[in-house]
């Protein structure tokens, strides 16, 4: 049996890091990419797309991560969305309120690439809550 499609939305002002990310994840099957270059285009993706996992930085024109986080977590249909920040802030008080917020993984940058194809491995194939509402 072929995996379903699996939408991944990289949201990050560099170009290169986006390109980073998605070398990174490039093994994962059935992925398919999506990329915002702020924190707005992020949301008008998602608006667009039935989105499986984001990445997410924190330092973004427009609107910060943070906002982009408590703006999933606001709405029903991303309320369980997962999402990895990656970022270059290592600090405590970061991890603290971009997890406060709703991230489910915090992971700095510099990244090792096999570590963050890990983890969004094991978020893409862990159990999807019921879903209420339109199935995307």
């Amino acid at each position: 049996m072929i995996p379903p499609m699996q939408r991944i939305l990289i949201a990050d002002d560099s170009a290169t890091i986006r390109k980073m990310v998605r070398a990174s994840l490039q093994a994962l099957q059935s992925a398919e990419f999506l990329e915002a270059g702020t924190g707005l285009e992020a949301i008008e993706q998602l608006a667009v797309a039935a989105i499986h996992l984001v990445v997410l930085d924190l330092n973004m024109p427009d609107m910060h991560g943070i906002e982009v986080l408590r703006f999933l977590r606001q709405h029903q249909q991303y309320r369980d969305l997962p999402v990895i920040v990656l970022t270059t802030r290592g600090d405590d008080a970061s991890r603290e309120t971009a997890v406060a917020a709703g991230a489910t993984t915090y992971i700095t940058k510099p990244f090792v690439p096999q570590a963050l194809a890990a983890t969004a491995r094991t978020l893409l194939a862990a159990p999807k809550p019921a879903a209420s509402g339109a199935g995307q």
